[in-house]
């Protein structure tokens, strides 16, 4: 499987600020990043040595940063590894997802709880909808439970299968 590390994560996002705004400083890319501006400055300097970035001096402290065709080519590649890593993670959760579903109609049941939030409970509920398991607020139906990637079964006795 290919998952992007946090560090390809943070060269493509620089490079996307960069592209936006090549004015950009280090303490307003470190600001948007939420990150210190040395960990700007590590990368960027990565970025350059490895020639994905160019800087040229525009006033006595002011920098501009320009991405390479290189790097271009880099944020392309990067962009589409993060797709691809994304479809993996949205598989995988979908098919954990149909599993645990799986399991509730073999215990009966044709709807559940859902005791979850952010982007692994929307894949649960599109996925509930797309196999017709209604999601409803009744303690005597199992309670599907997002843990991280993880979706566990818990039924009215709070029994996790």
């Amino acid at each position: 499987m290919t998952e992007l590390s946090t560090e390809s994560t943070r060269d493509l996002v620089i490079l996307e600020k960069i592209e936006q705004d090549p004015d950009a400083t280090q303490a307003s890319l470190a600001a948007q990043l939420g990150v210190a501006v040395g960990t700007i400055n590590w990368h960027l300097k990565r970025l350059i040595a490895k020639g994905y970035v160019k800087v040229r001096r525009v006033e006595r402290r002011k920098l501009r940063y320009i991405i390479t065709p290189e790097g271009l080519a880099l944020r392309a590649r990067l962009t589409l590894d993060y797709i691809q890593s994304s479809f993996q993670l949205y598989r995988l959760v979908r098919s954990r997802v149909i599993h645990a579903l799986t399991e509730v109609r073999r215990m009966g049941y044709s709807a559940i709880r859902l005791n979850g939030d952010g982007d692994v409970a929307d894949v649960c509920r599109l996925t509930c909808l797309e196999q017709g398991v209604e999601i409803v607020d009744d303690p005597s139906v199992p309670l599907l439970v997002i843990q991280g990637l993880k979706v566990l079964i818990q039924d009215e006795e709070d029994k996790t299968a």
